[in-house]
This record gives structure tokens, sequence and C-alpha cells, in this order.
């Protein structure tokens, strides 16, 4: 289609913009579904190929298989399978030396035919390197040199006029993510495995930050023991800049907590009264909540929202005062 046909055509109405988007969905699940339903014994057979690697899985793939391709190491990469994408065109001029003999190749082309791809297959598999091909023909020369053939075929591309790769994509993609999570299962691999190589994530900042990582130590945390007076336990309070003041027994243990909300509870509730002879025992909540300085900080997040309270005392495996963790902490530590 030329410029001025594309300049000159008219836009279709909402109606039909979403019907075509339907559509397109449609294929693309029609696509997902036949292919699920083939699945067999080679799948099996792919995922014991993949786990017996000694080395990496080398992901290999041209133009938009390519993309899927980097999108499919990426996955196995950061869910405990070691992988790596090799562009075949560039593999032809130096870099088929990244793949070695300890490596496995998941190739993929949806004709199996990529010229960039099949002159590298005979020396892929003259190394006597594992071949696993997602492919939509089976008689493919991909197909012939693989050791396993995944079938990612599709009835029709969700491009209307069946050219565009998109239900073929959206097929290979799903495949390497099936891959990824047989493999991350057999390998027995955790959220915190997966936190591990996400650390700058907010899911790895959620399972790896301990609440010693964020929390103000004992020496920031303000504290007076219970016979304190109301002004010196405000004293204290304005000094350390947490919005609480701890109250703690003779053996450094946390009997109680007063914060900035129970001050002015207080003040509301006495009209006029002088205060000043208050003590903290007397106005104190007591059996503050606490949390452990080696729980995670999502913990203590977790114990400020369901107690509708912005800070927790921190203590150590005796149960002595170690610390203090309020909301304006975690903030900065990005775990809420």
């Amino acid at each position: 289609m030329t410029t001025s046909n594309l300049s000159s055509s008219s836009t279709p109405d909402d109606a039909r913009l979403i019907a075509l988007a339907r559509e397109a969905l449609a294929t693309e699940i029609a696509g997902l579904q036949a292919m699920a339903a083939r699945l067999d014994g080679r799948f099996a057979q792919a995922v014991r190929l993949l786990l017996g690697c000694r080395g990496r899985v080398v992901v290999t793939g041209m133009g938009k298989s390519g993309h899927v391709g980097r999108k499919i190491a990426a996955t196995l990469a950061s869910t405990g399978t070691p992988a790596l994408f090799v562009h075949p065109a560039e593999a032809s001029h130096g870099d088929l030396g990244m793949i070695t003999a300890a490596d496995a190749v998941l190739a993929i082309s949806n004709s199996g035919e990529s010229d960039e791809l099949t002159v590298i297959l005979p020396l892929i598999k003259r190394m006597g390197v594992p071949l696993v091909a997602l492919t939509g023909r089976a008689d493919s020369t991909l197909a012939r040199h693989a050791d396993v053939v995944l079938d990612t075929g599709v009835e029709r591309e969700a491009c209307p006029h069946n050219l565009a790769p998109t239900a073929s994509t959206t097929a290979q993609l799903a495949m390497g993510d099936a891959l990824a999570v047989a493999l991350l299962s057999a390998r027995g691999f955790q959220p915190d495995d997966f936190a591990r190589s996400h650390p700058g994530g907010a899911l790895g900042r959620r399972l790896l930050t301990r609440v010693q990582d964020v929390m103000r130590p004992l020496e920031q945390t303000p504290c007076v023991a219970p016979a304190a007076t109301l002004p010196e336990m405000m004293r204290a309070m304005s000094a350390g800049g947490l919005g609480a003041v701890a109250l703690t027994d003779d053996d450094g243990r946390p009997v109680g907590i007063f914060t900035d909300g129970d001050l002015r509870r207080l003040i509301e509730g006495r009209p006029g009264a002088d205060l000043r002879q208050l003590t903290a025992a007397e106005v104190m909540h007591r059996d503050p909540r606490s949390v452990r300085a080696q729980a995670l900080a999502v913990e203590a997040a977790e114990l400020m929202e369901r107690h509708r309270i912005h800070c927790v005392l921190v203590v150590d495996d005796d149960g002595r005062l170690a610390g203090a963790v309020n909301s304006h902490d975690l903030m900065r530590a990005k775990v809420i």
C-alpha cells in the first residue's frame, strides 16, 4: 500500500476497532489452545534436556523470533536456568564461539528455514550440543537438525492478511514461558531465589530487605522509663524525630509506647487540665507492637497496616529494645 493510499483511507469507528482487537485476540487464543492440546512427551523430553545442561541455554532466532528469543532467554535466566541470546547472523561472524560443548541451544523459527539460522545448524550439531527447536513446521531444516521439536505452529496469524508474525510469535513466547515454568519447578526455584536475581525490583526489596536494614538503631530511638513525666517524655520524643517514644523497664524490654497521636488525643480529652505531672506509665499504650530485627521489613509494614499504626518497636532475640522503624523508613527503602 502506498503512502497516498494510507493517508486517504478513513479511520474505522470505535466499534470496528474494538471488533478488530477482539478478533486478533481470539485468533491468538485459539492458537494457544491448539498448541496446548498438542503437547506431548516431547515437551517433557525438552525440559529434561535443558535441565541436564551443565552450561547455559543459548537461545537464538531471527527477526521477530529473535525478539521473542531475547525475552525467553531473560525469563530463563531470572528463574534459575542460566541463559543468553545469540543472534544467528552474528554467530556466523564469530559469536558462535559463545556456544560451548556444555551448553544447549534453543532455536526459534516459525518456518524453520531462516537462512541465518540454518547455516549454523550443522556447526552446532558438529559440536555435539543438544538442540531444542520451536518451530511451526515439523519437516523444516531446523526440525530435522533438532534433538527435540516443539510444535509452535498456528492455523493463521492474527494479521488480517495472514502475513505479519502475530499469533505465531505469541505461541513461541508462550512455549518459552511454559519451558521456564517447568524448569523452575523442577529446580525447586523459590520466591527467595527469584528475589536474589531481582534485587533492584519491588519484589526483591520485599523479599530481601530485613527490618535491621532500615530500622533506626537504639541510640537513635527515643526511650524513657515509665516513671518519666509527660514533659520529659515530650522532650525525648521531639529530639528523636520518630513521632513516638518507647517506654522500657530496667532490663531494656519495651513495656509501652506513646505517640504524637496519643498526645493529641490526651490534650483533646482533658481540655484545660494540667498534664505536666502525669507520668509515662499513666498515658502509655501497654504491650506495644514489636518486630524482630531479623524479620523481613515487609512484616513490619503488614503489622503497621493491620493495626493502623505508623511505628513499631524493634527487639532483639532476648526481647530487649533494639530500635524502631516507622512508615517513613519503609517508604524510603521502597518496601512500601
